[in-house]
């Protein structure tokens, strides 16, 4: 395994007592709804997830399928062609916890997965005995992590930034995100096994853990994956295409995001925002989430 294909995204998993950020603006507590995937084959797709992770098929309106993942979602749209798939946008990967990580990576090997990075021992680094994390290659590549936590559930989403700090203030103060730690974020630049894995911050947001860590992570694990190229790619059109948030009208919350200065688009009925490093941020009205 070349150096610095492990996953650093549990982090925010033991840091201390989260504290509560107000939102800039008038802004209110968003809530995470989705993770937007783009497959070749969508029916296959969210099958897969069914199959291997804590999770169910669904429907959804306006989506080819739809898979759900207690509190949030996994949304499928049926593309032509593969989608990208190297870790070099913000969106890095997504995951679930799992109480025993040996008997689990035992599970997705009996059941047929395949491996973009096997179990692994990083205890060195989480500061708790025998924490494993694997990485899962899932359908059109998306990379699933699996990783020792005392649940079982969707759990965490691993961001990329150019300033992991300023991004995380940045879904604090327009998204009402909640910080992890009780310390002020830190801007130093932490090394392990040769790789920067810090500035980080790590967020909450309902029941998924938004850890962001430095692109220089990506553009030192993933080398091969970068050919010259000098900044994140943008997420739309990847296999992890963008992300949801639900808020209670998306009107006001699209107005507020503009007169601060956002990008703030169209495409159908649907408003992305574009986020830190050009991440994609579809913008769903609350009300019309609660009953799905």
């Amino acid at each position: 395994m070349p150096p610095g294909k492990f996953s650093c995204g549990m982090f925010g998993l033991w840091a201390a007592t989260a504290l509560a950020q107000t939102p800039d603006g008038g802004a209110s507590v968003a809530h995470f709804h989705h993770i937007h995937l783009n497959s070749t084959a969508p029916a296959e797709a969210a099958a897969f997830y069914a199959k291997h992770f804590y999770c169910e098929k669904a429907s959804y309106p306006g989506v080819n399928e739809a898979v759900r993942t207690q509190k949030s979602w996994l949304l499928f749209e049926k593309v032509g062609t593969p989608p990208a798939w190297e870790p070099t946008s913000a969106i890095w990967h997504f995951g679930w916890g799992a109480e025993d990580m040996k008997s689990a990576y035992q599970t997705q090997f009996d059941l047929g997965a395949k491996f973009f990075t096997p179990l692994t021992d990083i205890s060195d680094l989480a500061n708790v005995p025998g924490f494993y994390y694997a990485y899962v290659e899932g359908p059109d590549r998306a990379l699933i992590e699996l990783n020792t936590a005392n649940h079982h559930r969707f759990g965490h989403l691993h961001l990329f930034s150019e300033d992991p700090v300023s991004a995380g203030e940045w879904y604090m103060r327009h998204f009402g995100a909640v910080r992890r730690g009780n310390r002020p974020p830190s801007r130093e630049v932490r090394m392990y096994r040769g790789v920067p894995v810090g500035p980080a911050m790590s967020l909450v947001m309902d029941d998924v853990n938004i850890i962001i860590y430095p692109a220089a992570y990506s553009r030192a694990a993933y080398k091969e994956n970068w050919n010259g190229k000098a900044a994140l790619d943008p997420t739309r059109g990847r296999v992890a295409d963008h992300i949801g948030f639900a808020v209670p009208s998306v009107a006001e919350a699209a107005a507020r995001l503009r007169n601060a200065g956002i990008k703030v688009t169209n495409k159908g009925n649907a408003v992305f925002v574009e986020g830190p490093d050009r991440i994609g941020i579809e913008l769903v009205e609350e009300h019309a989430t609660r009953n799905q």
